[in-house]
């Protein structure tokens, strides 16, 4: 069941506030908002939207951090009545919606911290996504660092060996004695690097952040959002719960994700795709379809990156020289005023 999957952790006394109500927007204040994000979406050259627990309950897999969520229960002793099996679940309207989204282009990136493999199980390419905490459906060699589909759930969590052997990957022989593991975080592991260095870039270069499901208390990925502000970012957040970043976002949408993802969608013109069989890689016959993050697409993006910073420093040193001289001017036509008078 999915929610054991957190039996599997470390014990960590330290899981963030837990239990606050939800808020619920009015039928209007829905439509309103919607349109709005919708207008955002089309006004921006770079969309990155941040995923959370809260896209995945609609698939019957319980949230953390709710009433109802995993860690809020436990500290009463109790379990989520929600508890479909990883196997049995299958991607909700928003992670089909966000597939449709990147492909028309209105989305350009998605940082995950959800480790149901839903967005994998969508036909969402990997080179769209980062998976900042992991996937139940992806092993990794120990080696090589290359990592594989799987067709069924990891039997472990914690980055602990699954029982196979590296696959080898396009065009490449396997490792001799690589190990297979899974790549589920525990709560002290690192992030894994290409994911992470992703995610950062694609964050601060965004001209619009959008959360889902999510209230940002995980770091480093509930900061992400937020880096984009300073070079004049907007960030949108849709979640049940506030968030510690609420005073930083410029459109709060409180209401569930598929309303928002549907209307959003409507309002662009787009249709929501069906998830089919047919295309989620975990439930093609002995699979063996590779799911690393290029080394080339993470130095390519790097070095865009660079230059993009580079340019928003050239633009802010000129701006600060105009601030300057301006204020300068200013200075003199009212030293001159006063003399004159």
């Amino acid at each position: 069941m999915s929610c054991n999957y957190a039996d599997g952790l470390s014990p960590y006394e330290n899981k963030g506030v837990l239990g606050v109500p939800e808020k619920f927007d009015d039928e209007v204040t829905v439509k309103e908002k919607c349109d709005e994000l919708a207008k955002m979406i089309l006004a921006a050259e770079r969309v990155v939207v941040h995923t959370g627990a809260g896209i995945s309950t609609a698939a019957g897999i319980p949230d953390f951090r709710s009433p109802q969520g995993v860690w809020t229960l436990e500290r009463q002793g109790l379990k989520p009545t929600m508890n479909v099996s990883f196997d049995e679940a299958i991607p909700t309207k928003t992670h089909m919606a966000l597939k449709a989204l990147v492909e028309s282009g209105h989305v350009q990136y998605i940082v995950s911290q959800n480790i149901d493999g839903l967005h994998l199980r969508s036909g969402l390419p990997r080179q769209y996504l980062a998976e900042l905490h992991g996937n139940m459906f992806v092993e990794e060699c120990n080696k090589c660092h290359k990592q594989f589909v799987r067709n069924s759930p990891a039997p472990t969590v914690g980055q602990k060996e699954t029982g196979g052997m590296c696959k080898g990957g396009e065009n490449s022989r396997p490792c001799r004695g690589g190990r297979l593991i899974d790549t589920v975080l525990d709560w002290e592991d690192g992030l894994p690097e290409k994911d992470l260095d992703m995610s950062y870039m694609q964050s601060s270069l965004a001209d619009l952040n959008i959360c889902l499901g999510t209230t940002l208390q995980i770091v480093p990925s509930g900061n992400l959002p937020t880096k984009n502000k300073k070079f004049g970012g907007k960030l949108v957040i849709c979640n049940l719960q506030p968030t510690k970043h609420d005073k930083k976002a410029d459109l709060i949408i409180s209401t569930y994700v598929d309303n928002v993802l549907v209307r959003v969608l409507k309002k662009l013109g787009q249709e929501l795709p069906d998830y089919s069989h047919e295309t989620d890689p975990t439930k093609q016959p002995h699979t063996e379809m590779e799911w690393t993050i290029s080394s080339d697409q993470v130095k390519d993006f790097e070095k865009m990156f660079n230059a993009k910073q580079k340019e928003r420093r050239d633009v802010n040193k000129k701006r600060k020289h105009c601030d300057s001289v301006d204020e300068e001017e200013s200075k003199i036509l009212i030293k001159t005023e006063k003399s004159e008078n």
